[in-house]
């Protein structure tokens, strides 16, 4: 199980998802209080689905990662893909694809 660090607070899980202003890990609302989400995972996780954030920082492995807002960083592997509406991507080697329709992208092959 990842530890996850989401503004100040800190969780575990394999499963984080945001969507409706909802942060939801494992099932569980967890949800801050503050407009401005930071998402920091340290170790692996199979899934991240977020609607708006203002930063992904994955310290690990990952399955997929799909978000409509935010910058992706990952110094893992991705063993799936990667799709952004809007935010520059940073990792290793990704097994599926990359996407983004607005930013940036630097991997590794």
């Amino acid at each position: 199980m990842s530890t996850i660090h989401i503004n100040d607070n800190y969780y575990s899980g394999n499963s984080v998802v945001v969507s409706g202003n909802k942060v939801i890990i494992d099932g569980k609302d967890v949800t801050p209080d503050s407009k401005e989400i930071i998402i920091s995972v340290v170790g692996n996780i199979s899934e991240l689905k977020v609607d708006v954030c203002n930063k992904l920082q994955i310290r690990g492995d990952v399955g997929n990662i799909k978000t409509q807002s935010g910058d992706v960083d990952v110094t893992g592997h991705v063993t799936g893909s990667i799709q952004t509406m809007s935010g520059d991507v940073n990792c290793n080697y990704v097994g599926g694809s990359i996407s983004t329709m607005s930013g940036n992208i630097k991997h590794k092959k």
